[in-house]
């Protein structure tokens, strides 16, 4: 295989976690401040806090418990948050600094369901899954009251708007709504004209009226002086909310007349505003298609003349309130991410295709999210086009779609087709020019489609609708489902990879078959052309993956390292590595040329199914089944070049120290080998120390002059040295200093002093009993040569003796 020049010697390292874009919203209450700047949700264990201009989570708060939270509420005035969770357990928070204030029982015996707070921000009402409702005065904290005698679970408490009414209304499984009064402790009224649950209460300007709605599919206006109901509205859909609007014209919203008006939010999944007077409906919002548009919650903040509504797959939209123009769209929760691709010339948005009909993109810069509907079912793959404006995308409702992204980031649908009898579950875009697209079904087809002229010229109305598009070619491929299709970069080649075991290789546009690449163990669920080679990259469930060459179809390589089925693969560093993702939840980085994982990126946490690289090949993104999707950022080079100035820094500290040594400055030394943190080289300096001839007064002045974090890094290496007979007495010699001259108390204080005393003792006594034995048998040696008696010797006489005993 030819390696390209330039790749070599610019392999990529590692990557790491440039951004997450993590569900932040899994359904239930959300609620706007009274500026309109901060929106809060929840999800799962915590309550997040979103920053409405950037879409940024500023806080995301979780009660100690670590148990789902169920309800909520923000106090009017905007200063305090009350959480309450499964584990029965209340918390105030000071949510701007994200601490808890307070910590209560909520003394119900089944979770809160529900609460609300009073107009003056004092009193919190709670009801339960046990049909008690409490009343909690938060500045005095203590409960206030107990209101019994609701059946099943109570879902919904709100305060009168007037505060000197003292009046809690609440209601129950049952249907009815009760009237409490603070002051008497009493029921004052059971309302009853619903037939289902009720969903919400709003009230008049004047406290006089008060509007209900319920899944009966009818909203009730009562006078609240009378306690009786002056007006049913029949809406004829489930509500969830009803909002009363304020009492002024809004002519874009059909309100033209004086009188109470309110709008309705349920079902249907369009907002729509009725006049009470009349019971008639004056305006109702374009309704987008595809299901999951049911609306489950709505709230008016009245002071920044908003409006947040919530659908039931999660996304979160923001109106004007006096136009219902769309301000803003968060994505809440993505469920199973499917697909993603970097879009624009820049790549500065990027695409996410979940568990929905609707597509997601996300400008990268501002996280502003755009929600595109068009198809009706699942979108399954994504694929975009070379120059980054068009992209198209197929689902399971056996269409394919083709969208252009407009400089100003607003996406819009400009072309569609059908004729797949089956889910349509992967797409390629030509590559050479924007003239084609291949897709891949499960009716074991594919199909080519030429782009038309209309969608290239750049005089398109864009309000024109999508254009038609037909499929010039149809080739049956593969016996079974088709899983990926890929167009080579001279879009003359086409590639297929199928649950059959086999990726085929075809000759565009008339599909006809050149060869076939066997050998893997079972299906295979991407295939990808290199940039630079003629070579295919193939991915497989049997846990690897391979690389082909196009000529005669042989098996070049073969990577072997994911744990499960390999989902997606992509060339990197221009052709010369790979990155490959799997259903492990790992993202793997191989080098070609030598068959080596690289580096395994652990930062999902189920099957990763999209993975796609960015133009520049500095950057990718994964998209995976635990809902996140993860920009990666190359960081090779950076890290290299950390890398070389450290050890240009080491190289310079090495010739200091070696001077300071040189010199005998030994405190100098000592703290700059201390600060390399390097135990053999302060080592080293100890030693230098000992060579002294006033080697003890030197070492005790030079370590008792060490600061104290230097004196810990000391003890440490010190353990280290001790395992070592032959560097023992440097440990000993140091640790007899520290003991000699630090107090107890001091010593005690030093970080890790137990683990380190621990490590210590055993090679010290170890140490000890060695010299014991050594000072024993030099002993021993020195007792014998001190009794040691020498025998004495018989001499013959000498001359001088014999002629001395001669002469006597």
């Amino acid at each position: 295989m030819a390696e390209t020049a330039a790749g070599v010697g610019r392999f990529k390292a590692n990557y790491v976690v440039e951004r997450k874009i993590e569900p932040f919203y899994k359904g239930g209450k959300a609620q706007l401040d009274q500026t309109g700047q901060h929106l809060f949700c929840v999800c799962g264990t915590r309550v997040n806090i979103l920053e409405v201009a950037s879409g940024a989570v500023l806080q995301s708060l979780e009660q100690e418990d670590q148990e789902d939270i169920t309800a909520f509420d923000l106090s009017p005035d905007d200063e305090v948050l009350v959480t309450a969770s499964r584990a029965l357990l209340l918390a105030q928070w000071a949510w701007r600094e994200g601490s808890v204030t307070r910590l209560w029982k909520a003394i119900h015996t089944a979770p809160v369901a529900t609460m609300t707070f009073d107009p003056t921000s004092t009193l919190l009402a709670t009801g339960g899954c046990d049909g008690a409702v409490r009343v909690w005065d938060i500045v005095r904290h203590y409960g206030t009251h107990h209101f019994r005698g609701s059946p099943g679970v109570v879902h919904l408490v709100a305060f009168h708007p007037d505060p000197t009414r003292l009046l809690l209304f609440s209601s129950a499984a049952d249907a009815a709504i009760r009237v409490w009064s603070l002051q008497d402790r009493s029921c004052l009224a059971v309302l009853t004209a619903h037939y289902s649950a009720v969903t919400s209460l709003a009230f008049s300007a004047d406290g006089h009226t008060m509007l209900s709605s319920g899944r009966d599919k009818i909203c009730i206006i009562w006078d609240l002086q009378s306690h009786q109901a002056t007006r049913t509205v029949p809406v004829f859909e489930s509500v969830e909310t009803a909002v009363l609007l304020p009492e002024e014209p809004a002519s874009e919203l059909g309100v033209k007349s004086p009188g109470l008006h309110f709008l309705t939010a349920g079902d249907q999944g369009t907002l729509r505003v009725w006049e009470a007077a009349s019971g008639q409906c004056v305006y109702t919002q374009a309704r987008p298609p595809g299901p999951g548009r049911e609306l489950t919650h709505c709230t008016l903040a009245r002071t920044a003349g908003l409006l947040l509504s919530a659908t039931a797959d999660h996304n979160l939209l923001l109106y004007e309130a006096r136009s219902l123009r769309l301000q803003k769209q968060f994505a809440g929760y993505s469920e199973e991410v499917l697909d993603v691709r970097f879009l624009g010339p820049e790549d500065s948005h990027i695409i996410v295709a979940s568990n929905s009909p609707c597509l997601k993109v996300f400008e990268l810069q501002t996280s502003a999210c755009q929600i595109l509907h068009g198809h009706t079912d699942i979108v399954l793959a994504l694929d975009v086009f070379r120059k980054g404006w068009l992209f198209a995308s197929c689902a399971k409702d056996q269409s394919v779609r083709i969208w252009r992204m407009n400089k100003a980031g607003q996406v819009v649908c400009v072309a569609q087709g059908s004729g797949h009898t089956h889910s349509v579950g992967t797409i390629c875009c030509s590559r050479l020019k924007e003239s084609f697209l291949v897709t891949g079904s499960q009716d074991c087809t594919v199909k080519l489609w030429p782009l038309p002229r209309a969608l290239l010229s750049k005089n398109t109305a864009p309000d024109s609708g999508p254009v038609l598009l037909q499929a010039q070619t149809t080739q049956r491929c593969h016996d079974k489902d088709i899983n990926s299709v890929a167009v080579a970069p001279n879009d003359k080649l086409l590639a297929t990879g199928s649950q059959d075991r086999m990726a085929k290789l075809w000759a565009l546009p008339q599909c006809q078959l050149l060869g076939v690449f066997s050998g893997h163990r079972r299906g295979l669920w991407c295939v990808q052309f290199s940039p630079m080679d003629q070579v295919l990259a193939t991915a497989s469930a049997d846990g690897t993956i391979k690389l082909w060459a196009l000529q005669d179809f042989s098996c070049l390589k073969t990577f072997e390292g994911h744990d499960a089925s390999v989902l997606k693969v992509a060339f990197v560093s221009r052709g010369t590595q790979l990155l490959s993702s799997g259903s492990d939840g790992l993202v793997k980085l191989w080098t070609i040329k030598n068959n080596e994982c690289v580096r395994t990126l652990d930062a999902h946490d189920d099957k990763v199914w999209g993975l796609h690289c960015s133009r520049l090949d500095d950057r990718a993104l994964t998209g995976a089944s635990d809902s996140r999707v993860i920009l990666w950022k190359d960081v090779t080079e950076a890290e290299q070049a950390e890398e070389q100035a450290r050890q240009e820094e080491q190289v310079v500290r090495q010739q200091e120290l070696d001077n300071l040594l040189h010199e005998k400055r030994y405190l100098r030394a000592l703290g700059l080998a201390i600060s390399l943190d390097r135990p053999h080289t302060v080592l080293t300096v100890i030693q230098a120390i000992r060579r002294d001839p006033e080697a003890c007064e030197k070492l005790e002045a030079t370590v008792l002059r060490l600061r104290r974090d230097q004196k810990e890094a000391l003890l440490r290496f010190c353990v280290t040295w001790n395992t070592n007979s032959r560097n023992c007495h440097e440990a000993q010699a140091v640790l007899g200093v520290l003991l000699r001259h630090e107090a107890p108390e001091e010593l005690l204080a030093y970080e890790g002093v137990r683990a380190a005393v621990e490590a210590l003792l055993p090679y010290t006594e170890r140490h000890f009993q060695r010299l014991s034995r050594t000072l024993q048998a030099a002993t021993f040696l020195d007792f014998l040569w001190h009794n040691m008696k020498l025998p004495v010797l018989a001499t013959a006489p000498t001359p001088w003796e014999t002629h001395k005993g001669t002469l006597s």
